[in-house]
């Protein structure tokens, strides 16, 4: 018989088939492998049938004819390991598999089969990778059904399964270590672990202003290149009991650290504009002494004089008094430029104050001074019922030579200059 009669027998098993007519779909697509014996739909059918009449030994016969014959049909791969898989060969199966996805890496059956496949056989570390290729080509279907909502299900607690697994034995390995490093190296060491097992972000540098280039991107910097930092922890008490003068005056002078020109869109900064909820009385702004206050604290500003701030003419320093009422939040931003460092001295800190950088989240201690590269996202809360005060100085970046802080002086100088 020729193509022709292939052709109108696999035309009338399908119609046979859908009308339910297995026995009459069967005749036919035998009838039309008697004429070719590869022909893979009929070879395709005949395989479904037979796992529907629990033969999977003529099932994978079928679907290994329909796969020879047609290899780069993804769907008879799937079929062939469907089969395998209920005869309990894994080592096939896993090849049918593996073979589908070769034709599409996408596939998301091929890849939940395999996934299932290396659980099966113990393989975590493969299964949690299959099961994270699963969630990921999942992520945007927006009303999975309920069967396929309860495989992601599995999938997400696998993978978080594997994942704290993971980190324990990263912990166990690195415990010794990590209490015997300087506070810099288990820092730095943590947050490489934390990243790779992907339980915190490493941020990068943000610049609305002059971005530096090749300066590390340190979330807070380590305290030994400040070395003046104890000096100014050490006189916590007096700034603070000037700063507590200068708020019990009836009219302390505080301003609203955000003042947004009017007619600015709604946005992240909004519900602090022209607000004392986030409040500073600044000693200096862009590189301006602010005399009168200075003079209300003359202790501090005499010591912050001492120490070496950036300055940088028409721009740095800053240092002010930072007031966070109670119940306030500064949302996630970043800083102008990454030339400077800024250092934070807390003063008055209730409980339920932080402060995160990057990936990094601490609570603000009183005494205790640390500097941080504002380029890097950062956001802080006030969730007690008291205000938070910290007074904040503007310092180079301590990966700058000397040389570089006085051509980036130049730089801005003759900048200022070409635009009158």
């Amino acid at each position: 018989m020729s193509a022709r009669g292939i052709e109108q027998h696999l035309a009338e098993g399908q119609r046979a088939s859908q009308a339910g007519l297995r026995d009459q779909a069967r005749s036919h697509f035998e009838a039309a492998i008697a004429i070719d014996n590869e022909e893979p739909t009929a070879r395709n059918w005949l395989g479904a049938d037979a796992l529907a009449r629990t033969d999977a030994d003529a099932a994978a016969m079928h679907f290994d004819i329909a796969c020879k014959r047609e290899p780069g049909e993804r769907s008879h791969w799937i079929n062939l390991a469907t089969a395998h898989r209920i005869l309990g060969d894994s080592k096939c199966e896993r090849a049918a598999l593996e073979q589908a996805l070769a034709i599409d890496q996408t596939d998301l059956l091929a890849l939940i089969r395999l996934a299932e496949l290396h659980e099966r056989s113990g393989e975590e570390t493969a299964a949690a990778d299959r099961w994270k290729a699963v969630l990921g080509l999942s992520a945007n279907i927006p009303d999975p059904s309920p069967e396929f909502a309860q495989i992601l299900a599995h999938a997400k607690q696998y993978v978080e399964r594997r994942q704290l697994s993971l980190a324990d034995a990263v912990a166990g390995a690195l415990a010794d270590r990590l209490s015997a490093a300087s506070a810099r190296d288990r820092r730095r060491m943590q947050a490489a672990a934390d990243a790779w097992l992907r339980r915190r972000p490493i941020f990068t540098n943000q610049c609305e202003g002059l971005h530096y280039p090749f300066l590390p991107a340190d979330e807070y910097f380590d305290r030994e290149q400040f070395p003046w930092l104890g000096e100014l922890e050490a006189a916590t008490d007096i700034i603070a009991e000037e700063l507590e003068a200068v708020l019990a005056d009836r009219d302390a002078g505080l301003t609203p650290y955000i003042s947004m020109p009017p007619g600015v869109p709604a946005n992240k900064w909004s519900a602090l504009d022209n607000s004392l909820d986030w409040a500073a009385f600044h000693l200096w702004k862009e590189g301006v002494r602010y005399d009168e206050a200075c003079e209300r604290v003359p202790r501090t500003a005499e010591l912050v004089e001492s120490l070496p701030m950036c300055r940088i003419a028409g721009r740095a320093p800053n240092v002010f008094f930072s007031i966070l009422k109670a119940g306030s939040h500064i949302p996630a931003h970043t800083g102008v430029t990454n030339v400077r460092s800024v250092v934070h001295l807390p003063l008055i800190v209730p409980e339920g104050c932080e402060f995160r950088v990057g990936g990094e989240t601490r609570a603000w201690v009183r005494r205790m001074a640390f500097a941080f590269d504002d380029t890097i996202e950062h956001e802080a809360w006030n969730r007690s019922d008291r205000d938070r005060a910290v007074l904040i100085i503007d310092a180079w970046n301590p990966h700058l030579s000397e040389a570089e802080r006085s051509m980036i002086c130049r730089l801005y100088e003759a900048a200022d200059a070409e635009r009158g």
